[in-house]
């Protein structure tokens, strides 16, 4: 059993009031500011520039999109309240509300909030792929686009998107944040430093960030949505904070300081969970402890060109033996106290609606099977087989010893060589990493965004293992044509199952979300892209 240790370090930086206002206060008298921590720093509240989780997370409080994703990852009505696909595929046209109003700000004519009309659509879409602009995000559109009229607005309450070619998961990628409308004037008006005075027509609008140690919101009054006949956001505001430290923001969670931390680290785990993955008991008066499926898949990629012949990993059976060679349900057990489930399905994580774990069948512990691919493979108890080198970050050293301790059982060796992620993710990118440690976060609800890893025709990103197989590349791309979602997912199953028998990676864990809250939080949603969406949270 871990010993937890609680670290006394100094926090008045984060928990600084600074001003008179409500929505400031750490008493928080009205009991409806809504406090949590991001350990990693918010770089920018321009939508565009969306490409972080601690990115999408501040936006999503301040944006909307055109649509948006339930927490059963349906694409649901937001800015638009109708739209139709023509029947080939390429034209999308969206029906507007008319009773949407951008935040109050100086940009507009005596600092009132205008409506948002499809004109706002077009120039946030263009903004996406302006290289002037320059933003992540322009991936999103390239090569799918219409060259005469992409983007159009015939009307103010009608926009219409047109397509070069059919890509049956255009409106899953419609709902990512990067597709956030924001108006014409308050780019204008700060320029570069738009992303520190951010305008849009989200359920919360921008107070103050003190970059690096907190961000305030406040309640957007005139939010269209409603629950019932209730308009939303219940919260008064919203208090971000910035403590890189994960014991230190758990430890600000016990104290009632903060109202939720996300995702878990080991020195606190066994401090807050059983073995099953359950809260402890002597927390369970005063926390909630919530996960669900997370789309993004854990695994251990290889570099599938390598011109080394003797490297062992360019045998199938080798790399298959790998798979079958290790434990992943006490693996997820002893080490993260079974948050996540064992990757026994193929590449796509459950929470997708075309994952079917009857339908493909994916790897699990079967030592002697993979003693026999050793053998077969010319290595007998691993004889002769040279030690394999695998690159990981020190965040997954643990679950790397724990796989090379098990491969040693079947003859296997492998070095694990700890190195910076942003170093082991330049690796990848140039092919100079031939086993290494990955995970690919679905940034859309469509399997697609996890089989274009392995489409034969991209570069690293996001083929980072520079898998080629002719027909997996036919699935994908018929794939991309198909409309019905039956037929869809069975191509998509297809290319699940030869990523099993070709092994490009070893399969390890599906990732679930984990939201650790105080028990008088509630409306905090569930969804398999880990939005934190605040606009029904309620302190009771």
């Amino acid at each position: 059993m871990k010993k937890f240790i609680f670290f006394f370090l100094p926090i008045a930086l984060f928990l600084a009031c600074g001003g008179s206002e409500n929505t400031d206060s750490n008493s928080d008298a009205s009991k409806q500011v809504f406090k949590y921590n991001q350990h990693n720093n918010i770089t920018s509240l321009d939508p565009a520039f969306a490409k972080s989780q601690n990115n999408i997370w501040g936006c999503d409080h301040l944006y909307n999109r055109l649509v948006e994703l339930n927490d059963r990852l349906n694409v649901i009505p937001a800015l638009a309240k109708s739209w139709a696909i023509s029947e080939d595929g390429l034209v999308y046209t969206f029906k507007l509300r008319d009773d949407i109003y951008f935040h109050d700000n100086a940009c507009f004519p005596e600092g009132k909030g205008r409506k948002m009309v499809a004109s706002d659509v077009v120039y946030s879409f263009n903004r996406i792929i302006d290289e002037a602009v320059a933003s992540p995000g322009s991936w999103i559109f390239s090569g799918k686009l219409d060259k005469d009229k992409p983007f159009e607005a015939p009307t103010d309450s009608t926009f219409i998107l047109r397509l070069s070619k059919p890509f049956r998961p255009m409106l899953g990628i419609l709902t990512m944040h990067y597709c956030s409308v924001v108006p014409k004037e308050a780019v204008e008006k700060y320029g570069k430093s738009f992303r520190a005075n951010p305008v849009g027509t989200g359920p919360f609008k921008f107070k103050r960030w003190i970059e690096n140690q907190t961000l305030f919101l406040t309640k957007n009054e005139n939010y269209f949505e409603k629950e019932g006949n209730d308009r939303l956001p219940y919260l008064d505001g919203v208090r971000i904070s910035f403590i890189s430290d994960k014991k230190t923001a758990f430890l600000e969670l016990m104290n009632g300081n903060l109202d939720l931390v996300s995702g878990l680290e080991s020195s606190f785990t066994d401090e807050l969970l059983t073995k099953d993955g359950e809260l402890q008991e002597k927390h369970q008066n005063n926390l909630q402890f919530q996960k669900s499926p997370y789309l993004n898949s854990e695994y251990l990629g290889i570099y599938m060109q390598s011109k080394d012949s003797k490297n062992p990993l360019k045998n199938k059976k080798v790399r298959q033996a790998l798979n079958y060679a290790f434990d992943r349900n006490l693996m997820m057990k002893s080490l993260r106290n079974n948050v996540g489930k064992v990757a026994n399905s193929g590449f796509t994580p459950i929470g997708l609606p075309s994952f079917n774990a009857q339908a493909v069948k994916g790897y699990s512990y079967q030592p002697d099977k993979a003693r026999k691919l050793l053998e077969e493979a010319g290595f007998p108890n691993g004889k002769g087989l040279s030690e394999i080198k695998l690159l990981t970050n020190k965040d997954y050293l643990d679950l790397s010893t724990f796989i090379a301790r098990q491969w040693e059982d079947i003859g296997i060796n492998a070095q694990i060589d700890v190195i910076e992620s942003a170093t082991l993710r330049n690796m990848m990118s140039k092919g100079q990493a031939p086993f290494f440690r990955g995970s690919w976060i679905a940034d859309y609800p469509d399997a697609e965004s996890y089989f274009t890893v392995f489409y034969g025709k991209n570069p690293a990103p996001p083929n980072y293992t520079q898998f080629k197989n002719k027909d997996f590349d036919q699935l994908y791309e018929a794939s991309l044509k198909e409309n019905d979602d039956k037929k869809r997912f069975e191509l998509y199953q297809q290319m699940d199952e030869i990523l099993v028998e070709e092994a490009p990676v070893i399969f390890l864990f599906y990732d679930e979300t984990a939201l650790c809250a105080r028990k008088n939080i509630t409306g905090l949603s569930k969804n398999a892209l880990n939005l934190l969406v605040l606009k029904k949270v309620k302190k009771t």
